[in-house]
């Protein structure tokens, strides 16, 4: 009889290694690994969930006859030595793992690795597609090829609707009066059952609404009208072509309107797997990039300081409350803190993946070193995602009870990401000069009159930032 050894991020009934397989030949294999738990501070409701949702796996393939050895060891190795001496399997077998270290595990402990199918596009496709590309690598039109291959939103070779992309319809900020949400609990499900009751519900009462106001941030509202199913794509729960058929079904019943629907396929189909691409393709150096020298230590506002930020204090409690900030919170308020005062990459790669519910290697060293800190230099996204506080006044309902002041750059109550967005672009300068797509910016940087009092004013910040009063 031989062993399918399933992960903990590889909770599907799918997956390529069980696929074929029958309780009558084979045996299954979970593992509980004390060291992983214990490598990272991880957010105690994302420990439970990964714990609950294992065991309830287990569950539902011991219902269906196979014998499951689910097993406490002190890490993979043990674990895996102990299964060994108790059953002796001819063959160990797991499916590709999702991270550069997981899969080199693999090798070293003789298990067999069969090709992942959680994603929709293999990392070594990707690696394919990039190198017809000259290494030359764009989101949209890696988003696109998809598009095409998939055959999601598509009338024949056109996009439907006429346009491949309509983010420029999907960045509304809130309606002036907050507008009403449909209030979902913040529990986690364990169970697949449970990720796919989320998943229906999204799509039937909040996928309309999505598109226009993705980009919003509310004070009260935790969710607006996001999915929050990232827990359960990132642990294999549930699958992404699930996700989007559901998407394409409600879209072609003429149930949501194609801004909405593009805009959810784009982040699955693009970006998700755009991410998943990325990181493949350059680990494991990626994680160690540093481009923009940044030294600073990780905020104590992000760890628990209070903090007269309300942006950053709201993002922030929900990370406490409930290991979730929507993607907007998580790049233009808490990356951008990041990016702006300098923080070093490895310390934010650290604690995003600690601090989310959806948190993995493989989400959290491209996010956070290609796109919110721009540590690799431009290579995964040209231009850093950079903003002073009139983004944030703009797109949220933060600055109206904040104690700083979007519009000033200067003075104790000026807005520390204004102060510290120009600071940014002058520290800077030299590299974003020759950049097409930050000139504007520089130019600007450039005419400010007062330049030296701002760059005073920043000084300021960063060690009030530093020691936890700000």
């Amino acid at each position: 009889m031989r062993t399918v050894w399933v992960l903990g991020d590889q909770l599907n009934r799918g997956i390529s290694s069980l696929e074929g397989c029958d309780p009558a030949g084979t045996r299954i294999l979970m593992v509980h690994a004390r060291a992983k738990i214990r490598s990272k501070g991880f957010h105690p409701l994302r420990l439970a969930l990964v714990r609950d949702a294992m065991t309830a796996f287990a569950g539902d393939l011991r219902a269906e006859g196979f014998d499951v050895d689910e097993r406490e060891a002190a890490g993979f190795a043990a674990g895996l030595r102990a299964h060994r001496r108790a059953f002796g399997p001819g063959e160990v077998v797991a499916m590709e793992p999702m991270s550069w270290d997981g899969l080199r595990m693999l090798e070293r402990l003789g298990v067999r690795a069969v090709r992942a199918n959680q994603f929709l596009c293999h990392y070594e496709d990707f690696a394919s597609w990039a190198a017809e590309r000259g290494g030359r690598l764009r989101m949209e039109d890696f988003y696109r090829e998809q598009r095409r291959r998939l055959g999601y939103l598509m009338d024949g070779d056109a996009p439907a609707g006429g346009r491949w992309n309509l983010d420029h319809e999907n960045r509304d900020p809130p309606p002036r009066d907050g507008g009403t949400w449909r209030r979902v609990a913040p529990g986690w499900s364990s169970t697949r059952r449970g990720a796919l009751a989320r998943l229906r519900s999204f799509v039937a009462h909040d996928l309309p609404r999505f598109g226009t106001h993705q980009d919003a941030m509310l004070d009260d509202e935790w969710r607006l009208a996001h999915a929050v199913i990232s827990p359960y794509l990132n642990l294999g729960m549930i699958h992404p072509r699930e996700v989007c058929d559901a998407v394409e079904e409600a879209y072609r019943a003429g149930a949501v309107p194609i801004a909405s629907a593009e805009g959810f396929i784009r982040q699955v189909i693009g970006w998700r797997e755009y991410v998943w691409g990325v990181y493949w393709l350059r680990m494991p150096g990626m994680r160690d990039e540093n481009a923009l020298g940044a030294d600073r230590p990780l905020p104590p506002a992000l760890t628990g300081a209070p903090t007269r930020m309300r942006c950053v204090a709201s993002a922030v409690e929900g990370v406490e409350r409930r290991a979730y900030a929507h993607h907007i919170q998580r790049l233009m308020v808490l990356g951008n803190l990041g990016l702006l005062a300098g923080v070093r990459p490895s310390e934010m790669v650290d604690w995003m993946w600690e601090s989310f519910i959806d948190g993995a290697e493989w989400v959290m060293i491209p996010n956070v070193i290609g796109m919110a800190l721009h540590a690799d230099g431009g290579r995964m996204m040209t231009q850093p995602y950079a903003a002073g506080g009139a983004y944030i006044n703009r797109m949220s309902d933060h600055c109206g009870g904040c104690a700083y002041d979007p519009k000033r750059r200067t003075g104790d109550d000026a807005c520390p990401f204004t102060t510290l967005y120009w600071d940014f672009l002058a520290r800077h300068e030299e590299r974003f000069t020759g950049n097409p797509r930050m000139a504007r910016q520089v130019q600007g940087m450039r005419r400010l009159a007062d330049l030296p009092a701002v760059r005073e004013r920043a000084a300021e910040v960063l060690t009030a930032l530093d020691r936890g009063d700000l």
